[in-house]
């Protein structure tokens, strides 16, 4: 294998924003222009890519590669597949240490969440934790890795340093995801078969409360929030909707419709639009955020997946 080396510190180059979105089934990665809303780069990468990381500096995607036990490493610059890393079996979902030098995967099959030297390509721990691992977190001061089970309808809570497991914590039936918010003090698990969310704090590792959205059945995924932290938007795959959910009033206060199946969920910057990956409509939703309605659909590769905004 080549020689792996750290991304460069230096600032990353001025560039157009991008959407990128990985193709499950496609095995690509389609990159958009939220300009145009069209795609303007189709990147060939391995087996069954799903979860996806942006760098701290802004210049690697990384992109877990479920069937080839590994994540793909892809210059932004260039849209080019320039290695892969093994990192155990299954690789669902991908996030990046905030100093950029560790990979955190959860490895579904196996039920171990593992950390990868980014540098060396060591696998630095590789832990288990419970059953079906989905959806993956690093706290901000990149202390702890936060991590759903499926089956077991837990969150692990591990070191990032060693990845001994710190605490289990019952949540939702069916936990997709795991996300925090802007500031860093809260975590949010989505339970797809429990239709309900559970909030985390994230200092002490405690239950803060749980709330549903809508009847509870519709089958809640990803979750996105405003930067001012005052609203999240989830993915409902089983109605084909997203739900704009008020965090300080923890209820649902508007529901879009989307294509089917929806699954990643992205927003802009400036969080004027958002985006959602629709599983099985093989597009990408345009959502304006004030009018709260889809304003163009993007046609992608086989079974869009996740989403990745790259400002």
């Amino acid at each position: 294998m080549a020689a792996l080396c750290l991304a460069s510190a230096s600032p990353a180059p001025v560039r157009d924003p991008q959407l990128w979105v990985s193709n499950e089934v496609g095995n690509s990665i389609s990159v958009i222009a939220p300009r145009t809303n069209t795609v303007t780069a189709t990147i060939t990468v391995g087996k069954r890519p799903r979860g996806m990381a942006l760098s701290p500096d802004g210049r690697t995607v990384y992109v877990a590669l479920g069937q080839d036990d590994a994540v793909g490493v892809i210059d932004v610059a260039k849209a080019t597949l320039t290695r892969t890393i093994p990192v155990g079996r299954d690789p669902e979902l991908v996030v990046v240490s905030p100093d950029g030098g560790t990979l955190f995967v959860s490895n579904e099959e196996i039920a171990h969440a593992s950390g990868v030297d980014v540098q060396t390509g060591r696998i630095k721990f590789s832990t288990q934790v419970g059953v079906e691992p989905e959806g993956i977190a690093v706290s901000p001061d990149g202390s702890k890795v936060y991590v759903t089970a499926e089956t077991s309808n837990t969150v692990s809570v591990l070191d990032a340093a060693t990845g001994r497991l710190r605490k289990t914590i019952p949540v939702g039936e069916n936990p997709r995801t795991v996300a925090l918010t802007p500031d860093g003090r809260r975590a949010y698990v989505t339970a797809e078969a429990g239709g309900n969310v559970t909030i985390l704090d994230v200092a002490t590792d405690s239950v803060l409360g749980q709330f549903p959205i809508r009847d509870g059945k519709t089958k809640p995924v990803r979750i996105a929030f405003t930067p001012d932290g005052r609203l999240a938007y989830v993915t409902e795959g089983a109605a084909g909707t997203v739900s704009v959910v008020d965090l300080a009033a923890q209820r649902v206060t508007d529901t879009i419709a989307v294509g089917k199946r929806p699954w990643g969920i992205a927003l802009a910057r400036d969080a004027q639009r958002l985006y959602t990956a629709d599983g099985r409509s093989n597009q990408v939703s345009v959502i304006d955020t004030d009018a709260r309605k889809v304003v163009a659909t993007v046609p992608v590769g086989d079974r869009p997946n996740d989403l990745l905004y790259i400002p």
